[in-house]
């Protein structure tokens, strides 16, 4: 058996023993006050951080589609709409160069995609043999990677012809 005489205590007055037991009660106490405190009351970088208004800004679309004449494209503040808008049109006959240089020229110009140079006789021959009509209406539809009207759905069926006009008197 264990000799009592050789047992010692770090407690060896009746105030460390009153120290000690309330130590053992408070230490913990705090300890778990302060993890309460710190899982109810979470500091926050922005508090208004969770308001509807604010979650609601961070996860609005990037973009969106406005269609110019629009209640919506005119609201003040609203963003400018990316559509082409239509030039000032002129009293008189549409011009086919100027409708050329602004809807055509990009890929007649270049050959662009298999369209037919202005130009070049032979690319055009065979298209010449649909006559001007049938080359306006199929400017005007669109064929293959060509777009309707070339692009710009503000041009008038005239303006449309003008420009194939244009591109014929050149290519004779």
């Amino acid at each position: 058996m264990s000799d009592p005489e050789n047992h010692s205590s770090f407690i060896k007055t009746p105030k460390q023993l009153v120290i000690t037991v309330l130590l053992s009660f408070l230490i913990p106490i705090i300890g778990i006050a302060l993890l309460v405190h710190l899982v109810v009351q979470r500091p926050s970088a922005d508090p208004s951080a969770l308001k509807p208004e604010s979650i609601a800004a961070r996860i609005q679309p990037v973009g969106r589609v406005v269609i110019a004449g629009t209640p919506e494209a005119m609201k003040e503040g609203a963003a400018a709409p990316m559509v082409a808008k239509p030039a000032a049109k002129a009293a008189g006959p549409a011009d086919g160069k100027s409708v050329y240089n602004s809807a055509c020229v990009a890929c007649h110009g270049a050959g662009v995609a298999g369209a037919p140079k202005t130009g070049d006789k032979a690319a055009w021959a065979a298209r010449l043999a649909a006559g001007i009509e049938g080359m306006t209406k199929t400017a005007i539809n669109g064929k293959g990677a060509m777009p309707p009207r070339g692009g710009n759905a503000a041009l008038s069926d005239a303006e449309v012809r003008a420009a194939v006009e244009f591109m014929i008197g050149q290519s004779k």
